[in-house]
């Protein structure tokens, strides 16, 4: 999403319209929101992330760690080595040497924005930090980009707000997953201190719901995190 398709919005509104960009400056530190919002029937809202040099201080801040907790995150998912992880909405790739260490050498990690400056600062990171199972790519605002059953699991951090017509979208996401894969969206609670305006915001009860218009089996859980949510959906194995 143009500001939002995968780039973990965590501090700015990461979406342009239905653009998923996870590291949303305007959506953690909770800058001044100018763009136009809709909220009913599964909209997104829109937002411009081209400049990077802005949004990779936000989304980067040294104390993004201590709230984040990418670490603690990552290891909810349990990746397996060789899995194939799709980073929606990662912006400036604050995530990549985590989900690249999560599936090791064998595995790969496919990170995804709308944004295409974003992806090209991605592509700079992942040669500099030398992310070998790591690629970026820009996608369409409409869909992620995924060859049917091709990932084992989709993060989606503080972008699925972001995206328009999102049960249609969720749809999507089911056909890329692998039987047995998993989505896995992160957003802020609805009180979080910072993050988004409150009108942007979403319950993690409507996520469940959303994503199980799609066709997956989502539910809420557990998680360290102290102003997000966390909702797993998963594809069901096809029937034997």
């Amino acid at each position: 999403m143009r500001t939002v398709v995968l780039s973990l919005v965590l501090l700015a509104c990461a979406s342009e319209s239905s653009e998923p960009s996870s590291e949303s400056s305007e959506d953690t530190a909770g800058a001044e929101h100018t763009v136009e919002h809709h909220h009913h029937h599964g909209q997104g809202h829109h937002h411009d992330f081209s400049d990077v040099e802005r949004f990779s201080a936000i989304f980067d801040a040294p104390d993004r760690h201590e709230w984040q907790k990418p670490d603690e995150l990552v290891a909810l998912m349990e990746l397996r080595p060789g899995a194939v992880v799709a980073d929606l909405g990662a912006g400036t790739g604050y995530f990549l040497s985590h989900l690249s260490e999560a599936v090791g050498t064998h595995g790969r990690v496919i990170a995804l924005d709308v944004e295409p400056a974003m992806v090209e600062h991605m592509q700079q990171r992942i040669a500099r930090e030398g992310l070998d199972n790591v690629e970026a790519r820009t996608i369409g605002t409409d869909a992620p980009g995924l060859a049917d059953a091709s990932v084992d699991a989709i993060l989606i951090v503080d972008t699925w707000h972001h995206i328009a017509e999102r049960e249609a979208y969720a749809a999507k996401l089911r056909a890329a997953l692998k039987p047995g894969g998993t989505v896995w969206v992160v957003d802020f609670t609805l009180d979080a201190p910072q993050g988004p305006p409150a009108e942007m915001r979403i319950a993690p009860e409507q996520t469940v719901t959303e994503l199980q218009a799609g066709g997956l089996v989502a539910e809420l859980v557990d998680e360290p995190l102290p102003y997000q949510y966390v909702v797993r959906a998963r594809r069901e194995e096809a029937a034997r």
